[in-house]
């Protein structure tokens, strides 16, 4: 017989009182010499000979419950074990001198036990429940919701709720609405795969889970609903990244009649209420704002983190008739006039490091496989010896003109170390953007954020707007929308578009807001002109047909008097991450998936009954590699 069937119905069993009067993170010495019943987990048994004390948990936090031989229910006591769930009756009495513990909110006081109930035994967890662990994450996500008993992830999930609350709050005080749109929808190209859906009532037809509302707050806006929002669950089917998720939420918002100027001091607002509500920061507004070609050039990133320096430097001119083949192959032009760059990061020497010496060839060969995963050709380094000379192994290809106008471009000093990366400009700023955040993390120029004691300097933000509206692919040799295929050219751009002119310098009317080198958020103003849209759809390869296949439903109600509308969304799990100053949003999701979109506590994605896929009229076909 069991513990529990044997305590069951034991003298201190009672159902007439409530469940509990108190949660675990709630006495204090107010409630002193008060009766009180707590219900919990037992996260620690401590048998002292003759008192037994128990650390009881719930989300709540941490109450001390001490059992004295004294108690009816001591032998019951001395069998509690980690993670049994039970109720407990006592008096609120304050801790001995000395015994005080400052770590918890309860640490002034402790429970004297009158009464045990048992609720629910336990079997011994895999994994200890507390906030410092070192088991794999694969386990804890087996056991997921016994990770998610560790305060650390209750603490981060109680955060996120906090977040959407007060989201929710500033929006309906801006007059928003909000309105949930549908997940089963038609599949539309936004830039990454469909997780798609069949319909067993049509046969061959499939819905498709969507990559975001995108099209749907549109039609709201169409529809007169001026001022949408929505907690939108996203899906996209794509290949994950260490930080990305198959499904995902952002806060999805929309407005009419609405110019940037006007929208974005509402965002703003609203992060300074989340960062004033939930970390007692206040940040300062309106937000530094950075045109895209600028970060690019500065920081080699359109999400640039503006905390450090270490920019990047355009050597073009200085190399520009220079005789070294890699530089003159990334300064040619290409079939449509437009030509790479050459440009180098410079660690100068300090009181306490010599850049020079510090970084050995072993560092310099693994900052070019850094350089090379962004499709560099290569790194070429220089180093800046005691009398000022060049060493490198490209320094007999530069002229005397050359060195001299390198030294005084980047005040080069001894011991200061030159990275350049010198090709198509996406690839220079890409690989020479990646090697700053790895320089900055290695140096230390990085600044470390702690989140409990967290200052409004430790908060970066910033808008990085007018982006390209088109990127060019040189192996399909077609233009692609940056964006997606709705964002509007800015206005003044409108002829040039429709024109087919100048596409290349045609700029977006679009916007990220960026906070310490993270995009919290992106979005733009909308195409709501149907030529306009006919001209995208037409530029990205579409034919008549295809737009009207795909997106027919869309350009006719583009016919029906549409406003000038725009908007922005948000990423709840990485908005979330932040506020909680943790790295991976799997700490801020409840049932997060592995990189490899596997649920390991519930072993989905599963094979299903074959007659289900009949009643689809679906039919499977083993992949070769099975």
């Amino acid at each position: 017989m069991s513990f529990a069937q044997q305590s069951a119905h034991h003298p201190s069993s009672s159902a007439k009182l409530p469940s509990r009067t108190h949660t675990c993170g709630a006495l204090h010495l107010d409630q002193l010499n008060q009766q009180v019943r707590l219900c919990g987990w037992v996260a620690k048994r401590r048998d002292h000979g003759g008192l037994i004390f128990i650390d009881l948990r719930d989300r709540y936090g941490i109450t001390q419950v001490v059992f004295e031989p004294s108690c009816p229910d001591f032998q019951w006591a001395e069998k509690l074990r980690s993670e049994f769930v039970i109720q407990v009756t006592g008096l609120v009495r304050a801790r001995p001198e000395g015994m005080v513990n400052p770590r918890l909110s309860t640490g002034t006081i402790e429970v004297v036990a009158q009464k045990l109930n048992l609720l629910s035994e336990a079997q011994t967890p895999p994994f200890a429940i507390e906030d410092e662990t070192d088991v794999a994450e694969s386990v804890r996500l087996e056991y997921r919701y016994l990770d998610l008993r560790r305060p650390y992830l209750q603490r981060n999930l109680v955060t996120r709720h906090k977040m959407l609350q007060i989201v929710r709050r500033h929006l309906d005080e801006n007059h928003f609405i909000e309105i949930e749109t549908p997940i089963l929808y038609k599949s539309t190209p936004e830039g990454a795969r469909d997780f798609i859906v069949p319909s067993r009532l049509n046969p061959g037809s499939f819905y498709a889970l969507p990559q975001s509302p995108q099209t749907l707050k549109q039609l709201l806006m169409i529809s007169g609903m001026d001022r949408y929002f929505q907690i939108a669950r996203c899906f996209r089917d794509e290949d994950l990244r260490a930080d990305r998720q198959p499904e995902f939420s952002q806060i999805d918002i929309e407005t009419s009649f609405l110019s940037e100027e006007e929208l974005f001091p509402i965002l703003e607002s609203m992060i300074q209420k989340l960062w004033k509500q939930i970390l007692n920061v206040d940040i300062a507004t309106p937000f530094p704002r950075m045109p895209y070609h600028e970060a690019m050039s500065r920081f080699g990133s359109d999400k640039p983190d503006v905390r450090f320096g270490l920019e990047l430097q355009d050597l073009s001119d200085i190399f520009a008739q220079s005789g070294f083949q890699v530089f003159q192959n990334a300064l040619a032009k290409n079939s449509r006039g437009i030509a790479g760059s050459v440009r180098a990061l410079v660690v100068h020497p300090s009181a306490t490091s010599q850049p020079s010496e510090q970084f050995s060839r072993k560092d310099l060969d693994d900052l070019t496989k850094v350089a090379a995963s962004y499709g560099a050709k290569g790194l070429l380094w220089i180093k800046v010896q005691e009398g000022g000379e060049l060493q490198s192994p490209a320094a007999k290809f530069f002229t005397d003109t050359e060195k001299s106008a390198l030294k005084s471009r980047l005040d080069l000093k001894p011991g200061s170390l030159v990275l350049i990366v010198a090709d198509k400009n996406k690839v220079v700023f890409d690989a020479l953007g990646a090697l700053r955040l790895n320089l900055g993390e290695r140096l230390g120029l990085m600044p470390k954020t702690d989140i409990q004691n967290a200052r409004a300097q430790d908060f970066a933000f910033l808008w990085v707007t007018r982006f390209p509206l088109l990127e060019f692919d040189d192996k399909e040799n077609r233009y692609f929308a940056c964006h997606h295929p709705f964002t509007s050219p800015r206005p003044e751009f409108f002829d040039d578009f429709i024109g087919g002119k100048n596409l290349d310098a045609i700029e977006a009317s679009a916007y990220d807001m960026v906070l310490n080198g993270v995009e919290v958020g992106g979005g733009s103003l909308r195409i709501y002109r149907p030529d306009v849209q006919a001209a995208m759809f037409k530029l990205l390869g579409l034919t008549e047909q295809e737009a009207e296949a795909k997106f027919g439903f869309f350009l006719q109600a583009l016919k029906y008097g549409t406003p000038p509308h725009g908007g922005l969304a948000f990423g709840v799990d990485r908005l979330a991450a932040l506020l909680c100053g943790v790295g991976p949003i799997r700490d801020v999701m409840a049932f997060p998936k592995t990189q490899r979109g596997h649920c390991v506590m519930s072993s989905s994605p599963s094979e299903v009954d074959h007659s289900q896929l009949q009643e689809l009229h679906i039919l499977t076909v083993k992949s070769k590699s099975s």
